[in-house]
């Protein structure tokens, strides 16, 4: 495993497991079988509604539990102060834990001021932590790094290939705070994983378009958070630390960059009409 040092001085692992869209009935399994393949950052929310699978791989696993580094997200409905707060207790008590390493603001929707007031107060009484955002774009990530007094230590948000987020990577270069790609492979999109540029360097690699693809991001400083049920696929995407990437072939993938999600466009009305409406 390799290791990305955050703002404050605690390090990442560079390479974990993501939860969006896993049955919170089956989320222990999953979460076990992750356990056993050798990831230690979990991520989750409390929309996802399986930080309690989370919570019960981990507790059972037998393993330290400060070998793990466990995320999770406030979401919009548990604006305020006193809401965030509350919420954070019961994600602990969810996840069985009497901190959580990393915990962000999902999305930047409603009064998320209020929400990285409680991050911080939270950080200071150290049950969480790190504190960070998700889905922030260029200028409201400036201001809420601008403004903070902790500054955010991580922005979660959509970046692959086809969206390698350059241009909001300098703006947080500032401050210090690292990307975490959610949906590294574009969740399959433009025949993603049958993309030739990919599937030729991974050949030279002896790797598969996938390994390929998270072997550029962590090359690149970005921390990687694939989802999958499936355990082969988990094991192959973790068995991505015994090769480097030449810089010709990531010459080669860097111009992949098309700079547009392709999966959460904030731009759209109606796609932030759609997360607003999601409920806990």
């Amino acid at each position: 495993m390799e290791y990305i040092e955050l703002n404050n001085g605690i390090k990442i692992p560079a390479l974990g497991y993501g939860l969006f869209m896993v049955d919170p009935l089956k989320s222990e399994e999953y979460v076990t079988q992750a356990i056993e393949t050798g990831y230690r950052l979990i991520d989750t929310a409390q929309v996802y509604n399986n930080e309690a699978g989370a919570g019960n791989a981990v507790k059972k696993s037998g393993i330290k539990r400060e070998e793990f580094f466990i995320v999770s997200k406030i979401w919009h409905t548990n604006a305020g102060y006193d809401n965030a707060l509350k919420s954070i207790e019961i994600s602990l008590k969810k996840l069985q834990t009497d901190y959580i390493d990393l915990m962000l603001i999902h999305m930047p929707y409603n009064d998320y001021y209020s929400i990285y007031m409680a991050l911080e107060t939270a950080y200071k009484n150290g049950i969480v932590k790190s504190i960070g955002i998700s889905n922030f774009d260029t200028g409201r990530y400036i201001d809420i790094a601008y403004h903070s007094e902790i500054k955010p230590v991580i922005n979660q948000v959509e970046t692959h290939v086809f969206n390698q987020q350059k241009k909001l990577q300098k703006a947080m270069q500032e401050y210090g705070t690292e990307i975490m790609a959610w949906a590294p492979f574009a969740e399959g999109k433009n025949d993603f994983f049958n993309n030739s540029i990919l599937k030729s360097i991974g050949e030279k690699y002896n790797k598969t378009a996938a390994q390929t693809a998270l072997r550029f991001l962590i090359q690149s400083g970005i921390i990687v958070i694939p989802k999958t049920i499936h355990i082969d696929r988990m094991k192959e995407n973790f068995n991505v630390f015994d090769f480097n990437i030449d810089e010709q072939d990531m010459q080669l993938i860097k111009n992949m960059d098309t700079e547009k999600a392709v999966i959460g466009d904030f731009s759209d009305i109606e796609y932030n009409k759609y997360v607003l409406n999601i409920k806990l």
